[in-house]
């Protein structure tokens, strides 16, 4: 009896520890859901000063700190995954302000004032048109804001390099117009909804044309002064990090970052690159023999790059064929998904006012509880510079089996899981995961033609570059014109879209990298499932693994693949 007595008492001190340890782990993930930095209605375009990246630090360090309490062998799967995800957020938070990221809010193709941009959606009620208003009406405090912040930061020697800012002027002097109505942040208000009253409209266009012409506009005139008058007259020669203050650091910091794990060096991954571009490139010469081209391969590219067959007249053509495409793969896809997402998703083009300095094209998420759709955007900017070879490929990785069906099942994943994990994004996974399905493309049929195979091809190579171009910018001395020459002659980007690519890379070191780095780690995890199980191999069921638990970091994915093949090794021997 008295045996029976403290064996109780040990098993409800067990249940009570663990109890304890959840609410622990549980508190921490509340703390940090809940904490906020600002007011949002103080706020309505977020809080922008030095001070700000300075708190989040010493809040991430609090709750790291919290973290060391928690015993890992008492958390279930799930739960761990949450540990071990919050704290890699939670020590980049400290990164940033570390290495003063903060002071550096630009980049080629985004940025501060770019991201402006996105705040301009369709009104559907009252209510999101005086919202909208609200942070039109806070342009001015959050561009204030930034100059304050790009100020100390080339006062410390973190600055961009000058050549990026080769027709920078598009990405503000579009919104300097002489009439409120002819803004691109006006127009939101041109198409109203019937079911706001009349009265309500007209007080609505009058607030409008009053807030662009007050804030919006002259806004943008200052940066336009600021840019011109003095950031690019401080922006540096030199166009990798590593010449900055603790640049080599860093660099390594960002390589950690976008490949989530501490595996990798400059000179693994462009070592890794350069063995990628010869694999992929003799794939690329197969397919030149195959449809009896004559000449070399930089002929070949020539021709693709100029031949009439391959491009369209209208912009309106290109979103044709991208939807056709779209439709296209939405049929193959219930054949390599057991689950597929809720959410719907549109194809649309890129905003005029930000095209110029994009490539081929986005995915641009909504909340699932919203009453938007996501959305493909396709880039109908300089068409000749806009193939159809590799449209099947950049639909694939955009939006399905891409960014969208991934990023809504992971809005959509178990209640259990804690919301930050629903609105995570790390570019190993999230872009890994998209290079990956341009890839499965291939197994659904997609590519009808050589050249549409071609294209998905050199969208791998382009990637693989990345690897070495990225690396050859930050670690090892490259210039512009190097990195510019390289890409030329291994893919079949138009000129247009290197040059953009280039300055992209040049002012993002490490985010290039995380491209490959996940579609490769994909790729062995699928091969090794493949291999270790055999005929029980199933693709539903990897891809489920893959996705179920939404945004990983690729270690962890590594873990997760490992444990299903034992367990469906496991299954198969009952």
């Amino acid at each position: 009896m008295k045996y029976c007595v403290l064996l109780l008492i040990v098993l409800l001190s067990m249940t009570t520890a663990k109890a304890q340890q959840t609410v622990s782990l549980d508190s921490i993930i509340s703390e940090y859901q809940q904490h906020r930095d600002y007011d949002w209605q103080d706020y309505p375009l977020g809080r922008h000063d030095e001070e700000l990246p300075k708190e989040r630090a010493q809040f991430a360090k609090s709750l790291l700190n919290q973290l060391e309490e928690i015993n890992l062998k008492e958390l279930n799967k799930s739960e761990t995954i949450s540990f071990k995800l919050l704290r890699f957020i939670l020590q980049d938070q400290i990164d940033e302000y570390t290495y003063k990221m903060h002071l550096n809010p630009i980049q080629a193709d985004q940025g501060f004032h770019l991201n402006l941009n996105y705040q301009v959606r369709p009104i559907r009620s009252y209510d999101q048109a005086v919202g909208y208003l609200n942070r039109l009406k806070a342009i001015p405090y959050f561009t204030e804001s930034h100059f304050d912040l790009m100020r100390k930061g080339f006062e410390e020697g973190i600055i961009q390099p000058r050549i990026i800012f080769d027709g920078y002027e598009s990405t503000y002097e579009t919104h300097i117009v002489d009439n409120p109505t002819e803004s691109y942040f006006y127009s939101p208000f041109l198409d109203l909804p019937e079911t706001i009253p009349q009265k309500r409209k007209d007080s609505l266009l009058k607030a409008a044309k009053q807030v662009v012409a007050d804030s919006v506009i002259p806004s943008f005139q200052k940066i336009k002064t600021f840019f011109e008058t003095e950031y690019m007259v401080n922006s540096r020669d030199a166009i990798g990090v590593s010449a900055q203050p603790g640049g080599a650091d860093f660099y390594q910091n960002r390589i950690n970052y976008y490949t989530t794990s501490k595996e990798y060096t400059a000179k693994s991954i462009h070592e890794l690159g350069l063995s990628e571009v010869a694999r992929i490139k003799s794939q690329m010469q197969e397919i030149i023999e195959e449809v009896g081209f004559e000449g070399s391969f930089s002929d070949f590219l020539k021709f693709l790059r100029t031949d009439d067959q391959f491009y369209v007249k209208t912009g309106d053509a290109l979103l044709m064929h991208a939807r056709d495409i779209a439709k296209r793969i939405d049929n193959e896809l219930p054949a390599f998904f057991s689950r597929l997402p809720r959410q719907p998703y549109g194809v649309v083009k890129v905003p005029d006012a930000i095209a110029p300095k994009y490539t081929g094209g986005r995915y641009s998420g909504s909340n699932i509880n919203g009453t938007q759709a996501g959305h493909y955007l396709v880039n109908t900017y300089q068409l000749e510079s806009r193939p159809l070879y590799t449209l099947p490929s950049l639909t694939a990785h955009e939006a399905v089996p891409g960014h969208h069906l991934q990023g809504a099942l992971n809005q959509e994943i178990s209640d259990d899981i804690p919301q930050f994990r629903k609105n995570l994004y790390l570019s190993a996974y999230g872009e890994g995961w998209g290079l990956y399905s341009e890839y499965l493309a291939d197994e659904m049929g997609i590519y009808r033609t050589p050249y549409e195979k071609f294209g998905q091809l050199t969208y791998e190579m382009w990637r693989a570059c990345r690897l070495v171009v990225d690396t050859g910018i930050h670690a090892m001395g490259w210039t512009r014109q190097e990195v510019v020459d390289y890409m030329s002659e291994n893919t079949a980007l138009s000129i247009h879209e290197v040059n953009t690519e280039t300055d992209r890379y040049i002012a993002w070191p490490g985010q290039a990298l995380s491209y490959k780095i996940g579609e490769l780690k994909i790729r062995e995890l699928r091969e090794r499932a493949k291999k270790a199980l055999g005929e029980d191999f199933d693709i539903r069921a990897f891809h489920n693994v893959i996705l179920e638990e939404g945004t990983v970091t690729l270690p962890i994915l590594e873990e997760r693949v490992d444990e299903y093949i034992a367990m469906a090794k496991a299954e198969t021997k009952k």
